[in-house]
């Protein structure tokens, strides 16, 4: 395994037009990732892995100040994993140019995270044409845990790069929560609470599949979640899992929800 620091080392050293598979992740690596990288590695000759905790995507300093970090251990796990690249680059190997800091998004993309977090998007897409302008990865890997932002990206991409974009499945733990990063900061009576909203909104995802109008239902359920001691709902809505409008079917649907668990934001969707 080798690991750069600089993007021109990088590009000196590894041949981008090989079959390339590129992981891009914050750190503090979980079976999520894990999943991402195995699935680069079934797929690709070569698999790099970048970790760097993008400062533009924050729309909150304390967020970004605790935001979870342990650089030895996700390495370790790399290593584990037998993972040929890994780049860990500084905020200044990735944007030289402050304009290139932000990618403005389209007024009917200011939906669900994108309007709870102004600046989280545009930062997301930044970072991702910064990489994507400076190598040419074949493929990458993202997961549908953050599918809103799997959308935006595939949006993104498509008539600039010829990246090809795998998603893959959310990885749940043994209680149905979907794996973050952010999990480390919440204790067992916490990850109870998050068990409990993810198979109550599983269940009822069953219950629509079946008998649409049950849609319906939905306030219901918002109520019952902010019924919970320190949770409480950021937004709980219903989308058309192709295009995120509200125009959908039981064939076509998910279930999109952000909240609080004590001060921790988590994101999911069924």
């Amino acid at each position: 395994m080798i690991i750069f620091k600089s993007i021109n080392k990088l590009n000196k050293e590894v041949n981008f037009k090989a079959n390339i598979g590129f992981v891009p992740t914050m750190g503090s690596l979980h079976k999520g990732h894990i999943s991402l990288i195995k699935s680069s590695k079934r797929i690709c000759n070569k698999t790099l892995v970048s970790i760097f905790i993008n400062p533009t995507q924050f729309n909150k300093k304390r967020d970004l100040k605790n935001y979870p970090r342990n650089l030895k251990k996700d390495i370790n796990i790399l290593k584990r994993l037998k993972v040929d690249y890994v780049l860990t680059p500084n905020v200044n190997e990735i944007y030289r140019d402050k304009k290139n800091a932000k990618i403005k998004l389209s007024k009917n993309d200011k939906i669900m995270c994108a309007l709870y977090r102004p600046g989280h998007f545009e930062g997301v897409l930044a970072v991702i044409n910064q990489f994507l302008q400076k190598f040419r990865p074949k493929h990458i890997f993202l997961g549908e845990k953050d599918y809103q932002q799997l959308l935006l990206i595939k949006k993104f991409i498509k008539n600039r790069f010829k990246t090809n974009i795998f998603s893959c499945s959310t990885i749940r733990d043994k209680n149905k929560v979907a794996l973050s990063s952010r999990n480390i900061l919440l204790n067992s009576n916490d990850i109870k609470k998050s068990s409990f909203i993810a198979n109550l909104l599983l269940k009822y995802k069953s219950k629509i599949k079946k008998n649409i109008s049950l849609k319906k239902n939905l306030n219901d359920i918002v109520i019952k979640i902010n019924n919970i001691k320190n949770i409480k709902i950021e937004y709980l809505e219903i989308r058309n899992k192709k295009n995120l409008s509200k125009n959908y079917n039981k064939n076509n649907f998910k279930i999109f929800l952000a909240y609080y668990n004590k001060k921790i934001r988590l994101i999911d969707n069924y």
